[in-house]
């Protein structure tokens, strides 16, 4: 794979990068209307795929926020047409690398020292390149590390990267008006901690400590005094990513294995420690030859607050999704219902929001639950289609909902998405055992 020297690091020039590639797409779409004035059958198939592939290749060089909202959107497997979820899911683990010389420069900056300095080997060449930063292998005193060392400029690109994406983001989700600015400054929040590595350090040793209670899942040992605010450096894990396993022809028992290891590190995470890991894509998750789960990458780690939490999670009842007065005060509580809505949006999100919460809780309704069920998914896919081509949620304000509504319902999704690759059938109830 080809390698970068340099990585666009100033406003204008990440900017123009970008018009580059709108340009591309509006030839796309000048070739599109063309075929269609000849072939009036012709679809967006090809139209979507151009322009999945132009959009990557803009982002994957800028790299950073760009590039991260990218991966984000690649788990939105229903929002998306496939050509753009298959391009971009490219953005959670391959995208260009550094070039050795940056990286040693890079390393050098942020270590004080280049790494054939610090360690006994260390590969030029990069294992895992991602959206922030890349991976490389290495050896110290007889153990095998994973050395992530975060791309130049990134964590100082993120807030003009924002408003670069920030119109293309308002258009797609209809946010109207500066009540959508808390959304944004919460990915701004989040993706500002993402770069900060000595957070990550931190977190990720609280998080692992606390779950390692929980079976057939492991998790790396990280070393602060080999790590800074651009550089970690951790134990390296042998696996296969999970995108690459559930690829494979593996057997329920293992997916049931993997699915419930899966789902009681997040529930755990969620109930006992009220913060998860909120991204909870394929690129983070590697099986081990054991087939037991591996959770390498703790960037993300999204608090939730009583406040939040307490009403979420009444909602998953289905008692109270069907009394009105009760549904009614959690949506208020949740900032879905507003005070300044007319009656029109108090009947019209009640009813959007009723099907949705039923839907997508009713794991939390059974003791078993399989999410390799096709039905289940088949509803999400109905519903997603339903209110796509809805005309009336166009014309409504579409800012609803609290601000952490942003990376629990990412964290829900991803985790509902890894589950239904996995084909696995849990027990729902089963992590209270580790409370």
């Amino acid at each position: 794979m080809k390698t970068l020297d340099k990585i666009p690091t100033g406003k204008i020039e990440r900017a123009s990068k970008l018009v580059k590639t709108g340009a591309k797409i509006g030839g796309n779409y000048a070739k599109y209307f063309g075929k269609k004035i000849i072939n009036p059958e012709t679809t967006k198939d090809e139209l979507n795929e151009d322009n999945a592939a132009d959009i990557y290749d803009g982002l994957k060089s800028l790299k950073g926020s760009a590039l991260k909202v990218a991966q984000m959107l690649s788990m939105e497997k229903n929002l998306l047409p496939n050509a753009y979820v298959e391009k971009f899911s490219l953005s959670q683990f391959s995208v260009p690398p550094l070039s050795a010389p940056l990286v040693r420069k890079t390393f050098k900056k942020y270590l004080g020292k280049f790494p054939e300095e610090v360690f006994d080997s260390f590969e030029k060449d990069s294992i895992n390149a991602a959206s922030i930063g890349q991976v490389h292998k290495a050896t110290k005193d007889g153990k095998t590390l994973a050395v992530k060392i975060q791309y130049p400029g990134v964590a100082q690109s993120i807030s003009s990267d924002l408003a670069i994406v920030k119109p293309i983001a308002i258009r797609m989700f209809n946010l109207q008006g500066k009540d959508s600015d808390k959304y944004f400054k919460e990915v701004e929040h989040k993706l500002v901690e993402e770069t900060d590595y000595i957070l990550e350090v931190a977190q990720s040793k609280e998080i692992t400590e606390a779950c390692r209670v929980i079976p057939n899942i492991n998790f790396p040992n990280y070393y602060t005094d080999l790590s800074s605010e651009r550089i970690i450096t951790m134990d390296w894990m042998s696996g296969k990513h999970l995108s690459e396993f559930t690829k494979t022809n593996f057997e329920p028992e293992k997916g049931d294995k993997l699915g419930q290891a899966l789902w009681d590190f997040y529930m755990y995470q969620i109930h006992a420690l009220r913060k998860v890991h909120a991204d909870p894509h394929p690129g983070n998750f590697l099986v081990s030859e054991d087939n037991e789960l591996i959770a390498i990458d703790f960037g993300c780690i999204k608090e939730v607050p009583d406040a939040f939490y307490v009403p979420y999670f009444e909602l998953a009842d289905p008692k109270n999704i069907s009394d009105d007065k009760i549904f009614t005060e959690k949506l208020y509580q949740l900032e879905i219902l507003m005070p300044t809505d007319t009656q029109q949006e108090i009947t019209f999100f009640k009813s959007i929001f009723h099907q949705l919460l039923s839907l997508f809780t009713s794991p939390f309704h059974k003791k078993d639950f399989d999410f390799g069920d096709e039905v289940f998914w088949a509803k999400i896919a109905d519903l997603g289609e339903q209110f796509s081509s809805d005309k009336q949620i166009r014309k409504m304000n579409g800012n609803r909902g609290s601000k952490h509504f942003l990376y629990m319902n990412r964290t829900f999704f991803g985790l509902y998405n890894l589950l239904h690759d996995l084909k696995a059938n849990i027990k729902v109830d089963n992590y209270k055992k580790y409370l």
